[in-house]
């Protein structure tokens, strides 16, 4: 294949003839079956480096009782290699600091850090070394390319510039891409609606942020007199949480800006995040296995589940030398198919993107509900106004779901009725999507905060639920 090689080395001048489909045409359409043989030959070297340089995976291998001379096929790969799981990186983090006993190279050599925001624990800190780093450039640059982006188009990173590796992935691929970068950022008080004045003037062809930002950027620009859909934009790409495979939503944001829209986004464990990522031509989301190995697993086996199942995402790093991942659990919820795809790429593919986290699931009276399948059910209604709260809570021997849902402006000002028929459509949306009774609370336009970064929508806690409940109860007599 193309520039297959471990360590990874890339021809940073290269680029695929303008009007190719594909950057790499072998690797990214021969035979499964003939990738699979490489991809196999490439996993024994990888395990192989990981077990000589990272005493992290030479003691968990060893008690699981695999050496990497016994992968003989990828069957052994998913029976014999232990997953992994973010737990273990932070206690290998908190055993070994600051980057734990996976690091598998000199600090020395250590060219980028990023990490988690630790707020809700130990935080998690990558340690990227500069070939690794080129690396990334050049996989992310693919992968854009496949979306339609080329060389002279600017792009506009529209996501926090920190520790998340989201912004700065995405700026390496367009960097290494030869587009005009237009790092803005997000996040500082008014600077939304800075955005939306820049995207008049400089109208980029792409964009990369968060679904959710997306929309709170629209509705920004139209406060301030603009049209989205004059910003010019060709390709949005996306990345941070569901949505841009969710239709309502995607095809909300296609509306409003007239572009086309690309989900993206494993785990900032795994970047090239880009790993799985849709096409010009393909929905949804590819699997790159020949940049990272992707497998769908059952959640409590971990081994494979069938295409056309659900399961968590396990992924493996083939090009990363300072912290490869070898069999990392997610903790996501997917479904994976191995069919044609309309890009001709050879790739599995998960047709309805990431559902969200196993662990962002909560059960009502026995229903398994995830918030975005509540944020596909509300943007399907043309009187949402876009934002929304799920409060969950148990009363008495009762689970209980309540919606805090904004109303559309043109919505809101019609009075009394339009909201009684709007509360009444979102309570048949909501029982028919998940089959069950949700309290509604409509609020004004605008009332509920916005985030520039990735959305927080459920609320578990009872005593806002007794607010809400008995402010409902008060309206209502």
């Amino acid at each position: 294949m193309e520039s297959w090689s471990f360590p990874p080395k890339y021809d940073e001048l290269y680029f695929p003839p303008a009007n190719s489909r594909y950057w790499f045409p072998q690797r990214e359409t021969m035979p499964t079956a003939e990738r699979d043989v490489l991809i196999l030959e490439r996993l024994k070297v990888v395990c192989d480096y990981a077990y000589t340089h990272a005493p992290f995976y030479q003691r968990k291998w060893d008690d699981a009782g695999f050496h990497p001379d016994h992968l003989k096929t990828l069957q052994d790969f998913e029976d014999k290699v232990p997953v992994i799981q973010k737990k273990d990186l932070r206690e290998a983090q908190a055993r070994t600091p600051p980057f734990g006993d996976y690091l598998c190279i000199p600090e020395s050599e250590i060219f980028h850090i990023h990490g988690t925001s630790g707020t809700t624990g130990r935080p998690t800190a990558f340690a990227i070394s500069r070939d690794d780093w080129r690396a990334i450039a050049n996989a992310h640059a693919r992968i854009m390319w496949a979306m339609g982006m080329r060389p002279g188009d600017t792009i506009c990173i529209a996501a926090i510039f920190s520790l998340y590796m989201g912004s700065w992935g995405a700026l390496a691929g367009a960097e290494r891409l030869g587009a005009k970068c237009f790092p803005f950022g997000a996040g500082a008080h008014g600077m939304t609606a800075r955005a939306a004045q820049w995207l008049a003037l400089l109208k980029p062809s792409g964009f990369y942020g968060t679904p959710t930002y997306a929309m709170h950027l629209a509705q920004t620009a139209i406060d301030e007199g603009l049209n989205p859909r004059e910003f010019g934009l060709r390709h949005m790409l996306f990345s941070g949480e569901p949505g841009a495979s969710i239709p309502a939503v995607r095809d909300k944001i296609e509306e409003l800006y007239g572009a086309k829209v690309f989900d993206s986004g494993s785990m900032a464990e795994m970047t090239p995040w880009m790993n799985v990522a849709g096409s010009a031509e393909t929905a949804g989301m590819l699997c790159w296995q020949d940049v990272v190995y992707t497998e769908v697993c059952d959640p409590k086996s971990f081994h494979r589940v069938p295409y056309g199942q659900r399961g968590t995402p396990v992924y493996t790093h083939l090009e990363r030398l300072s912290q490869p991942m070898i069999r990392l659990a997610s903790g996501d919820l997917s479904l994976w198919v191995n069919e044609p795809n309309p890009c001709g790429r050879t790739y599995p593919r998960l047709p309805q993107g990431i559902f969200g986290r196993i662990d962002d699931m909560f059960t009502i009276r026995g229903e398994n509900v995830y918030p975005s399948e509540i944020d596909a059910a509300l943007n399907e209604l043309s009187g949402y106004g876009g934002e929304h709260r799920i409060v969950i809570t148990r009363e008495s021997a009762m689970d209980e779901l309540l919606l805090r849902v904004e109303s559309d402006t043109a919505t809101f000002t019609q009075g009394a009725d339009a909201l009684a028929r709007f509360r009444a459509q979102v309570a048949a949306k909501v029982q028919k999507v998940l089959g069950l009774r949700a309290v509604i609370e409509l609020v004004e336009p605008g009332s509920i905060p916005r985030t520039d970064f990735k959305a927080r929508r459920v609320i578990d806690d009872r005593e806002v639920f007794r607010d809400l409940y008995k402010k409902l109860e008060d309206v209502s007599r």
